[in-house]
């Protein structure tokens, strides 16, 4: 059963930062290559810097990375390179660079309700939780490998991808959040790459902050919030998602265009 088609794929090299739009890409077991390769951590407390801290972390969205012949290249709002000096000037707090995730590495979700009601810069309540359960030893995933979101579910929100980070948007026609359906399915995408779709993707207050020139969004958790809460895994409660997370059970390339189908 046909589901759709590759609209876009997005890569982002280090963790919590814009990333960057491809024509195609190679997937293996640990995702789209040079997704998610480096990370920042905060020197204070050893854990992974990430934006679902905002008070800490929101600026981390204003800095770029892209692949580069040298690995990993990394600019600032005005277009120039920017090293971890220049991170933790930019930042307040003292970072470093990591490229393979530590045994046990946690990062620091803030309580997305929390942060809609008192604003981004207020302390608010925060969970710690381990990265990559579904992933990877070594990679700096939130749960597991590959993100798909659907333009069904992005016109169900009104708001735009580049606020939920995929990789894989897929074109689709049916209206509302059509990936729900998805969930311990199989998908194969092209003529090789083979998923399996794991569960809905949880959303944090990432969506709602400012994205490069993306503005400050509230409604892009909120419409979640009132109309696509879902319970991800055994034992959590229902939260806000839009998307899925998945594993590859067969490496293939990915390219624009690729019909996406339910196996």
């Amino acid at each position: 059963m046909r589901l759709g088609a590759v609209e876009r794929l997005r890569r982002y090299p280090v963790k919590s930062m814009l990333g960057e739009e491809l024509d195609a890409v190679a997937v293996s077991g640990r995702g789209l290559d040079g997704d998610r390769v480096r990370a920042l951590v905060d020197e204070e407390t050893g854990r992974v810097v990430s934006a679902k801290n905002p008070r800490l972390w929101a600026g981390m969205l204003a800095f770029t990375a892209v692949r580069s012949a040298g690995g990993v290249e990394v600019t600032g709002p005005d277009g120039r390179p920017v090293d971890e000096a220049g991170l933790s000037d930019a930042l307040g707090r003292k970072v470093r660079f990591v490229d393979e995730r530590p045994a046990g590495a946690t990062l620091e979700r803030a309580v997305p309700e929390e942060v809609l009601a008192r604003g981004v810069a207020a302390e608010v309540a925060v969970t710690v939780s381990e990265l990559g359960r579904a992933a990877p030893d070594g990679t700096f995933f939130d749960f597991a490998p590959l993100h798909l979101l659907t333009t069904s579910t992005l016109a169900a929100v009104g708001a735009a991808a580049e606020r939920y980070r995929p990789n894989v948007v897929v074109r689709t026609e049916e209206p509302g959040f059509t990936e729900n359906a998805w969930v311990g399915r199989e998908v194969r995408i092209g003529p090789a790459l083979r998923l399996r779709i794991l569960v809905p993707t949880p959303r944090c207050a990432v969506p709602t902050l400012v994205h490069g020139a993306l503005p400050r969004s509230t409604a892009a958790l909120r419409v979640l919030a009132e109309r696509n809460r879902l319970v991800p895994l055994e034992g959590m409660p229902e939260l806000p998602c839009a998307g899925v997370y998945a594993q590859v059970l067969e490496p293939g390339r990915l390219r624009v265009g690729d019909a996406v189908v339910l196996c």
